[in-house]
């Protein structure tokens, strides 16, 4: 089993919880994911990508938002888990692991956390699991601009009944990546699919370009 550290992290809305797991030899990069809006970091497809990116070789911190950590499952206004979430960046991105290409990203809200702030944490790719595109029955509460915002390759994975919706591949910038596999919101009945997609994607994000240094 891998040994996983768990620290507390001072932001400017309360302490959140970093869980950092290590692959075996030097990393290759950093994975930093954040939980649903009432959920925590032992979600089905959390655990799962989990796996997949200490399998590729980097470290991974899953990070519990301050009003988790305080005992609360409403979210936090949007201003406070984004200004939390860049502070944990900037903690977890910090020492020996400087200078790995960071990848953020996150199941449902926090995916959502994690587009928003993509920008600002110097991330090179961003995963999002079960990106909420609008609350169930509402499509009109679109939530869009927050993932086509992002400027840097970004996989989405969604269940093909997720109540929150589907993205349109046709909306999608280039550069986003979305892959529909069986099952609902919760991402819990297609695993191999779900590996397979996220072990592709990392491949891609952490290759060179030709013609670039490594």
């Amino acid at each position: 089993m891998t040994d996983v550290a768990e620290s507390l992290v001072p932001t400017p809305h309360g302490d959140a919880r970093a869980h950092v797991a290590r692959p075996p030899g030097d990393p290759r990069g950093l994975m930093m994911l954040g939980h649903g809006a009432g959920g925590g970091v032992t979600a089905h497809d959390l655990q799962l990508a989990t796996a997949v990116a200490l399998g590729a070789g980097l470290v991974v911190a899953l990070v519990e938002q301050p009003y988790r950590v305080a005992g609360r499952r409403a979210p936090a206004p949007p201003a406070q888990v984004d200004a939390a979430w860049r502070t944990v960046a900037e903690h977890v991105h910090s020492g020996e692991l400087a200078d790995l290409p960071l990848i953020t990203g996150g199941r449902s809200f926090g995916g959502r956390v994690a587009c928003r702030t993509s920008a600002d944490v110097g991330a090179v790719g961003v995963l999002c699991l079960a990106f909420p595109l609008h609350p169930p029955g509402r499509p009109e509460k679109t939530r869009l601009p927050e993932l086509t915002a992002v400027t840097v390759p970004t996989l989405v994975i969604q269940g093909e009944r997720d109540p929150f919706g589907v993205p349109d591949s046709a909306t999608l910038p280039d550069g986003h990546t979305l892959v529909v596999v069986s099952g609902d919101h919760s991402l819990k009945k297609d695993a191999p699919a779900i590996r397979a997609a996220i072990a592709s994607w990392l491949g891609m994000v952490l290759t060179p370009s030709p013609g670039t240094s490594s």
